[in-house]
């Protein structure tokens, strides 16, 4: 079970929360205790009961993925941030593992990404998809099999932890990036393929993406502010039974 989100800033104008995982961010298809919920029962500002603004919600992040969320508390607010992240000034960072050793060691991902016609949960690659870029970092390499558990093969399994970087902020963007190029998300049952995935989660119980950093203007002041998530105890746990190298 996640636990609630915790308050990483606030002023008159806005909040940021780091959204634990497994929390869905928006009403609907029959998700209860969301952050919509949570907003609507713990704040009191104008747009924490207006569900038809999202009470305040700016933008989204998916249920397995933890970390910053930014909330408005009026809706001239809210429409300004939501204006910055269509016009791409808001600085993302998103923290990934994923399998096999990424290279080159920087790098821009640049393919459009469209909703897969045959099933529509998922996003991919299309040509003639909506244009989608995305930055990484690569942080550090590791290898293991954790417990002891065969991870893929006779052979030590390789990962590599990234810094993502989204210049735009299309559906399930950083995931399907990932997979184009060849090294999915750990633990993405979508993505990384059914078994793989089903491995994955002998040892990371969900998927290895956090929203570790957002900057963006404040809507009132105009000052450049950044928002840090520290990685989470679950997701530093996995990293601890991997060897670096």
């Amino acid at each position: 079970m996640y636990t609630q989100p915790k308050i990483l800033y606030e002023d008159e104008y806005l909040l940021a929360i780091d959204k634990p995982s497994g929390m869905v961010v928006n009403r609907g298809f029959g998700a209860v205790d969301t952050v919509q919920d949570w907003i609507n029962s713990t704040q009191d500002f104008p747009l924490a009961h207006n569900f038809e603004l999202r009470n305040g919600v700016v933008h989204r992040l998916d249920k397995e993925t933890s970390g910053v969320l930014l909330i408005a508390k009026t809706e001239d607010v809210l429409r300004t941030l939501q204006g910055q992240f269509k016009s791409r000034e808001m600085e993302k960072v998103y923290v990934g593992l994923v399998h096999g050793m990424v290279e080159p060691q920087t790098g821009e991902i640049d393919a459009p990404v469209a909703r897969n016609p045959k099933n529509r949960m998922r996003f991919g690659v299309v040509e003639g998809g909506r244009d989608a870029v995305t930055k990484y970092r690569v942080v550090a390499h590791f290898s293991a099999r954790p417990e002891g558990r065969r991870l893929k093969s006779a052979n030590t399994a390789e990962f590599s932890l990234v810094e993502f970087y989204p210049k735009t902020g299309r559906t399930h963007q950083i995931r399907v990036h990932a997979k184009h190029i060849g090294h999915p998300i750990v633990s993405d049952y979508l993505y990384a393929g059914r078994k793989t995935a089903r491995h994955d989660r002998k040892w990371c119980p969900r998927l290895f993406l956090h929203a570790a950093e957002l900057t963006f203007k404040h809507p009132k002041s105009g000052e450049r502010i950044t928002v840090k998530a520290p990685l989470p105890h679950d997701l530093s746990k996995v990293l601890a039974h991997l060897s670096a190298h």
